[in-house]
């Protein structure tokens, strides 16, 4: 059932309201007022097609959780938290008076990112773009130039490795069998584990020969038990059941078919659709995880385009969709695009694209905006340090996709609330200044000895 809108609250003689409390010159206060709060309620209703059952959670109150956990770098646990904690919170995501239990279970979180999906959580990013030119932040010109460059965001997951992942694929195939009932000639529950770290031992003592010899006896474990749970598959009389044991047949097949030079290997068997990407970095040759596409306005570094791009495409060929979602969130078509040599071959005629190093054709001033370009990157690292960019946890090229614009939302917040901030700070700066001036001025004589004078 959709949510229903809230009615204000009227006064109570023995709690009083958050706007007594709290500094109404604070960050979080002054945002709160920025952000157009009545368009979630309008557009995520349309999300709940059934009219019966329980009314679900004021919208307004899951975007503004959703942005805190983005902008302070908080799970959904902790961001639920740190809400009845904080009247600060809690007056951002709409409520009147200070509470004292839990808004709403974690997980709920989790079914609002699943239901709103990427539609959803661009409508965030766009209207934290809104409230970044309200708040001066940006300026109406300044989606015209942008920088669009790729990162990794890593997915949470365990490093690779090939007896790591034989060993957890038999262990969740010999679940499965018990789970149905199935009896095995021989599950290796003691065997296995054993022999998967001695492989790991060999290779540090880089005795690779015994590695693969044992490695080859970890994947018959595997196979055998596979191969065990194949003939018996027909046993199975839940055909839930049966399709769960079918698809991790076919993962753990997959697993134990592949060569180290193929191409689209499996690096997870939670998360199959993880990429192994290589950007050339010297402390990190792999990352594993999905490609993500930023824009940010070439002079403020604010985000206005965010995007995971999975199956790890080359740069060239991301720009255009990049150029196309900037465009459809600020309404606005980009003249300039500034890009680094990743992307050469792009073949984007709509908007003008300047790539690193190039001389034909460039102007001093446009030389001076191209240096620039590398300004994204601290963007970026501000992103993985600052907020949620550097792991997802979500499940799913989905999941992916929901965490790169919400990495993008908590961004934007973090610089309209830095700017909110500063602006403060100029003006008590500006009334102490005033104060001491007017402390400073000579005093006027008055009484006796000014009429004798």
């Amino acid at each position: 059932m959709k949510p229903k809108s809230r009615a204000p609250e009227q006064d109570d003689l023995l709690r009083p309201r958050l706007t007594d409390m709290i500094d109404m010159r604070h960050e979080l206060v002054k945002l709160a007022a920025l952000i157009d709060w009545e368009f979630f309620e309008d557009e995520w209703a349309g999300f709940f097609t059934s009219h019966t059952g329980r009314p679900a959670t004021s919208p307004r109150l899951v975007a503004g959780l959703l942005y805190l956990q983005h902008a302070y770098r908080l799970s959904d646990e902790a961001v639920v938290a740190r809400w009845v904690e904080n009247p600060y919170y809690q007056h951002f995501c709409g409520e009147t008076f200070f509470q004292h239990c839990f808004p709403l279970d974690p997980s709920s979180l989790t079914r609002w990112r699943k239901r709103i999906g990427e539609e959803g959580v661009e409508w965030l990013l766009t209207k934290t773009i809104e409230a970044g030119r309200e708040a001066g932040v940006i300026s109406e010109r300044s989606v015209e130039a942008v920088i669009v460059d790729t990162t990794v965001m890593e997915k949470a997951i365990a490093h690779p490795t090939d007896a790591r992942l034989c060993e957890k694929a038999r262990r969740r195939l010999v679940a499965l069998a018990q789970e149905a009932g199935l009896s095995l000639r021989q599950s290796y529950a003691r065997l296995a584990p054993r022999l998967s770290g001695q492989v790991g031992r060999y290779a540090h003592a880089r005795q690779f020969k015994r590695m693969r010899k044992a490695l080859r006896r970890l994947k018959g474990y595997t196979g055998r038990v596979l191969r065990d749970i194949q003939r018996q598959l027909g046993r199975v009389a839940d055909a839930g059941l049966r399709e769960r044991i079918e698809a991790e047949i076919a993962l753990s097949g997959r697993l134990l078919r592949q060569k180290p030079k193929d191409k689209g290997k499996l690096y997870a068997l939670h998360e199959p659709e993880v990429d192994c990407i290589s950007k050339g970095k010297a402390r990190v040759r792999y990352e594993f995880g999905t490609k993500v596409s930023v824009a940010t306005t070439h002079r403020e570094g604010f985000v206005v385009g965010m995007r995971s791009m999975p199956g790890n495409p080359y740069d060239g060929h991301t720009l255009r969709e990049a150029l196309e979602q900037v465009e459809i969130l600020t309404e606005t078509r980009p003249r300039r695009a500034f890009v680094d040599r990743g992307y050469r071959g792009h073949g984007v005629q709509t908007t003008e694209a300047f790539i690193s190093g190039q001389r034909r054709g460039m102007t001093p001033a446009l030389r001076r905006d191209l240096r620039r370009r590398s300004a994204i990157e601290p963007v970026i690292g501000h992103m993985k340090t600052d907020g949620r960019l550097a792991r997802c946890a979500l499940k799913g090229t989905l999941g992916d996709a929901l965490h790169a614009v919400l990495c993008g939302c908590g961004h934007n917040i973090r610089m309209i609330l830095a700017h909110l901030r500063a602006l403060v700070a100029e003006i008590l700066a500006a009334l102490i200044a005033a104060i001491g001036a007017i402390i400073a001025l000579p005093r006027p004589k008055c009484g006796i000895r000014a009429a004798a004078a």
